[in-house]
Formats: structure tokens, sequence, C-alpha cells
């Protein structure tokens, strides 16, 4: 009998094994919509989900840079995703929403939020079927994709939230010197 109870025991460490070898080597995605296609942030780049409210418009900023909100006492760039991709416009509905996603390092942390035309739902990813973003030449930019996965037979371009939220910032210490 204690054979069998050691048997079990081994079973359950090696299954538990194998579960965590799993999870490790996948990961979980916000997936949201832009037209017709989807596209997939890391959800723990996600702060939270927000429905679409007009913003402060800033002056002199691309046209992708829609403004700002106050998101309990910090200011918060949005971003416009469709534009930013060069995407044909589309008006803002009730779906709209804005996905406030954070990047940076120990250093500095950025918060902004993108505009996206709704939000999916919550992927599991296994990296290994991750593919690179094909190369479509000089003409095309795939600068924010990290990579396509299918899901449930629909394809999934996954973001890099770092490229994507990357302004172009000019240091000022360098006009300074």
């Amino acid at each position: 009998m204690n054979e069998n109870l050691a048997s079990e025991s081994d079973n359950k460490e090696r299954d538990q094994e194998r579960y965590n070898k799993n999870l490790d080597n996948t990961g979980q995605y916000l997936s949201f919509s832009l037209g017709n296609e989807e596209y997939g942030v890391d959800i723990l780049r996600v702060q939270e989900i927000r429905s679409w409210e007009p913003v402060s418009r800033i002056p002199n900023v691309p046209l992708y840079e829609k403004g700002v909100v106050n998101l309990r006492g910090s200011i918060v760039p949005i971003i416009d995703l469709r534009e930013r991709f060069k995407l044909k416009s589309a008006d803002y509905t009730l779906l709209t929403v804005v996905v406030v996603l954070q990047t940076g390092d120990s250093k500095k942390i950025r918060t902004m939020g993108v505009v996206v035309d709704s939000v999916s739902d919550v992927i599991s990813v296994d990296f290994d079927k991750i593919q690179n973003a094909p190369d479509f030449g000089t003409k095309i930019s795939n600068e924010f994709i990290n990579g396509l996965v299918s899901v449930n037979e629909r394809m999934v371009m996954l973001l890099d939230v770092d490229k994507l939220l990357k302004l172009d910032d000019l240091d000022q210490s360098e006009f300074n010197q």
C-alpha cells in the first residue's frame, strides 16, 4: 500500500512539474481590434481599460496623439492606434475604449492610453507558437510587432509596448550645450 502512495505522489510531482513548465512557456495577452485586424499586448503591461472620454488637446503634437486625460491625479497622454498605424479612421462608438498601458524601466515608468475599436479578450499564448513578423521591405513598417500568433483560427499581431509607447522625445540637454 505504501508503494501505491509513493507512486501516486511521484505522478503528482511529475504533473506539477509539467504544469509549471507549461506556465513558464506561455504568456497572457489582452486582445483588441482595430478595424478587421486583431492585436494583442502583454497583459502585465495593462493598467486598466477605460471607456472613451474627450481629451484635452495639446498643440503641436502629431495627429495620432489625441491629447491628455487626468487619471486619478496623473496626466496620461492618449494615442489613437488607428492613426498611429495609418489605418482608415473611424468614428468613436460606445465600444471604443482606451487601454492604459505602462512601459519603462526601474528609472522611469511611462503610462499612456491607446484608443482601440474594442477589446476582445485575454488570450494565453504559447511562446513557441509565436511567429516572426514578415518583412515587407522598407515601404511597410512592422517595428511595433513582436510577432504573430494564430488563436482559434484568427491571426493576432502581438505588439511591442515599449516601442509602441516610445514617442519621439527630444532631449533638451542636447540643445543647452
